[in-house]
């Protein structure tokens, strides 16, 4: 359970820091980029503590994944960023594969209990 916790914070804080990194402006406004460094800080932070209890491949996948897919949808909502079809279908296929990862790995799991 802490695992997920740490997980998610990770995903959260590395979300703020890639939207705070196109705020920066190339690192040329000051807030932002310490946004940028406290976000991606915390996510690392984070995500190591969630490789404590969470398996290496079900973490990254599911933090880089889910990260992005936040990551696209900000970019529609706070920076008017055009989102296709393509785009759509991408990210939806992004989470399915993660769906799925997770679901296998519960799977095994039990399996060799």
């Amino acid at each position: 359970m802490k695992g997920a916790f740490y997980l998610a914070l990770a995903i959260v804080a590395e979300t703020f820091g890639s939207t705070m990194l196109k705020y920066s402006n190339g690192f040329t406004i000051l807030f932002p980029s310490i946004g940028v460094a406290i976000g991606y800080l915390i996510s690392f932070i984070s995500l190591s503590l969630a490789l404590k209890s969470i398996p290496l491949s079900s973490a990254y996948a599911t933090w880089s994944g889910v990260g992005t897919a936040l990551t696209a949808i900000l970019g529609v909502i706070l920076f008017n960023e055009h989102m296709s079809l393509m785009k759509v279908l991408a990210l939806m296929l992004v989470i399915v594969g993660i769906v799925i990862l997770n679901t296998s790995q519960s799977t095994e799991k039990q399996t060799s209990i």
